[in-house]
């Protein structure tokens, strides 16, 4: 999923969390141009059995190489990195690349998925 970093974007999510405008895009803002990658990936394929209703989404964490800047286009792409079945419960572990215009690493997401059965 290809996402463009737009300032405009970028303001309004700072200033709804809190943050200064001025100091560039939040860490934070990586839930929206990561995660976004997760949806459709995963939550839209009928393989993966994923059923929205009975998901937790229980941990999230992101590595940084570097934050994108105010219109910069980023790339997110993820991938399964486990699927574990557990007590009636599955525990799916997703983690997503994002890179920059140029190939360049901007972050790795990795999220926790615990789905009752």
């Amino acid at each position: 999923m290809t996402a463009v970093i737009e300032p405009a974007r970028i303001t309004e999510f700072a200033r709804a969390i809190g943050a200064d405008p001025s100091d560039g895009v939040p860490p934070t803002y990586a839930a929206v141009y990561a995660l976004a990658a997760t949806g459709p990936q995963l939550f839209g394929d009928p393989e993966a059995e994923v059923d929205f209703a009975r998901l937790l989404h229980a941990d999230q964490e992101f590595e940084w190489e570097r934050h994108p800047a105010p219109g910069e286009t980023v790339t997110s792409q993820g991938h399964v990195v486990s699927d574990i079945r557990r007590r009636g419960m599955r525990f799916l572990t997703y983690e997503t690349v994002t890179t920059g215009e140029d190939g360049s690493a901007v972050c790795t997401s990795r999220t926790l998925f615990v789905i009752r059965s």
